[in-house]
């Protein structure tokens, strides 16, 4: 069974940083891309970055691209998202999920987690 566990959310003045860490159990860690989104209050989720099964390629949403950064550990299971220069539209819970190759589709049968919340304040 598929478990994505998100940490490292909380609050943070505009202009600092967070680090959000991602655990992974259930598959095959590092044969899969892995993705961070989010979803602020009456939004839409939306994609944020995603990250090759290597540890190369990230790739980012225009709005966060040069403030976020992807890795991974595939030796921990692990996603990470370094967040800097952080603003309050950045608030939103934050998930990480296995994303289709060069796409930033995810997997239908893996489960959305509780996500961990950020909030930026101005």
């Amino acid at each position: 069974q598929v478990q994505l566990v998100e940490s490292g959310g909380g609050s943070a003045q505009a202009g600092g940083s967070l680090r959000l860490s991602c655990a992974a159990s259930g598959f095959t860690f590092s044969s899969f891309s892995m993705g961070w989104f989010r979803q602020a209050p009456g939004k839409e989720r939306e994609f944020v970055a995603r990250i090759h099964s290597s540890g190369r390629l990230p790739y980012y949403a225009d709005s966060v691209k040069g403030r976020f950064t992807i890795s991974r550990d595939n030796a921990k299971n692990a996603v990470y998202l370094q967040m800097n220069s952080l603003k309050p539209q950045d608030t939103a819970v934050y998930y990480c999920r296995r994303v289709f190759l060069g796409t930033t589709n995810v997997f239908a049968q893996d489960y959305w987690g509780q996500g961990t919340q950020v909030t930026v304040s101005s």
